[in-house]
């Protein structure tokens, strides 16, 4: 079997070697005391040494543990932040949420080709009803989507250039991973997180955490029935791909309305290469959006034609370092 075609028929089985690892503190240990034995790995972690064991054998298989002149395995250099639950770009709850609620609805696409999309949606709840159905899961998810969005707003607050934005309002900003990064980034900045009434104590416990006081502040709100608070700056992180390119543009209308004349929206999410199959992360991810919610991912085309067509002007992007990248769209000055 072709080694690509091999990793793609086992990848199933790559998901939930890390998440189990990262779940019984196996990357933990082995980033805290470096190289170890199966053993050593077992008697720190209380892991079972012989499922342990098998474990190890298959992540050192697909490349994710290394292992030295001795055998003992160690965490590659270049993979260490994103699996150390202590550094900015952790992963864990993401992968977490890969394989506790994504995976459970990947078999929806088999109904979806054989009855398509809207006729099998009609049946099941709506998107986001099962990620927060309870408080558990609210907060499983919010905390999944801290870990995607927060390490990289840093370099898109700088990609934005906020200074001399007064009034940030972050639509669907949920606990606040980028209303944090403009805030500790840009001093004058008063940011409002506007999203579902039970987001609430989660951004307070945000507020808290990082000592933003007044300076971060919640609307509560349904951005499909009510207005969008006004602002200079209205963003939307992670948002806009889940939905299809109507509700869209519906939403950046509402965010045009809000927009002060001369003020901007930014717009942070993947975007495919013009071909339209890459990156693999992308690719990857418009599948997971398919049965997770009613949207899809987007050449960086398609967001400057959905910002063009809902009055937005001047409008480019600005690509990151990273898997998440900027589209900023204008509001003209005479408010037009």
């Amino acid at each position: 079997m072709p080694e690509t075609l091999e990793r793609a028929v086992f990848g199933m089985h790559a998901t939930h070697a890390v998440h189990l690892a990262d779940r019984h503190g196996v990357f933990a240990f082995l980033i805290e005391h470096g190289a170890s034995s199966t053993g050593k790995i077992a008697a720190g972690t209380g892991a079972a040494e012989e499922t342990l064991g098998r474990l190890l054998i298959a992540l050192r298989a697909f490349g994710v543990l290394d292992e030295d002149s001795h055998g003992r395995y160690l965490v590659p250099t270049e993979s260490a932040p994103y699996l150390d639950p202590a550094h900015s770009r952790y992963a864990g709850a993401f992968v977490g949420h890969l394989v506790t609620s994504t995976a459970g609805r990947m078999p929806q696409l088999d109904a979806y080709l054989s009855q398509g999309k809207a006729s099998v949606d009609a049946a099941l709840p709506a998107p986001f009803e099962a990620m927060y159905a309870d408080a558990g899961s609210v907060a499983d998810f919010l905390r999944a989507m801290w870990q995607l969005s927060f390490d990289v707003s840093g370099e898109l607050v700088e990609l934005a250039g906020l200074r001399g934005v007064r009034r940030l309002v972050d639509v669907g900003g949920a606990n606040g991973p980028f209303s944090v990064s403009a805030l500790l980034r840009t001093p004058a900045l008063h940011a409002t997180v506007f999203d579902l009434p039970h987001v609430a104590p989660h951004l307070a416990r945000t507020r808290e955490d990082y000592g933003l006081g007044d300076r971060l502040s919640f609307a509560p709100g349904d951005f499909f029935r009510d207005q969008l608070p006004g602002g200079d700056c209205l963003a939307f992180g992670y948002i806009l791909s889940d939905w299809d390119d109507a509700t869209c543009l519906e939403l950046l209308r509402k965010a045009h309305r809000a927009c002060e004349p001369g003020g901007r929206v930014l717009v942070m999410d993947r975007l495919f290469d013009d071909d339209g199959h890459r990156p693999l992360a992308t690719a990857v991810m418009n599948l997971s959006m398919h049965v997770e919610t009613r949207g899809r991912h987007r050449t960086a085309g398609e967001f400057l034609d959905l910002l063009h067509a809902s009055g937005f002007v001047d409008c480019e992007v600005r690509r990151s370092s990273r898997e998440k990248h900027l589209v900023v769209g204008r509001s003209a000055e005479d408010g037009g």
